[in-house]
């Protein structure tokens, strides 16, 4: 089975949305933030390994706990994910830190921010043309 299959991509999807449910409905650890997305999945062909892109919205320390809580529930997400997804394998999960949803972010307030000076500028421009 080739990465990209639409086979593979199948499993991706399900898999994450799989996970996103047991993560936020079923675990009960007071580490974990309840602002934790699956941001995306990347299951092996071989369906022996994956990978799970975690985005935490907060500060540092709320990503580092969310981590830690997922790692020392690893055992118990799989066992729920094989329940919950008719896979041969079910695969070893690696949670790891996905920033791009906070990078969005403050990219976005820049943006915003440069907007609003340049506004500022022009009315300023305006004014002085008025006189």
């Amino acid at each position: 089975m080739r990465k990209n299959s639409i086979k593979n991509t199948r499993i991706n999807a399900e898999v994450q949305r799989e996970l996103s449910r047991i993560i936020s409905r079923q675990i009960k650890d007071p580490r974990i933030s309840p602002m934790t997305s699956v941001v995306a999945v990347e299951v092996a062909p071989d369906l022996k390994s994956c990978k799970a892109y975690i985005s935490v919205l907060g500060d540092e320390e709320a990503l580092e706990n969310t981590m830690a809580g997922l790692q020392s529930g690893v055992g118990y997400i799989r066992r729920q994910l094989a329940s919950s997804v008719n896979l041969r394998n079910t695969p070893e999960i690696t949670f790891i830190a996905d920033q791009s949803i906070e990078h969005g972010v403050i990219m976005s307030r820049k943006i915003d921010e440069v907007i609003e000076k340049d506004e500022i500028a022009r009315q300023g421009r305006e004014e002085d043309e008025e006189e």
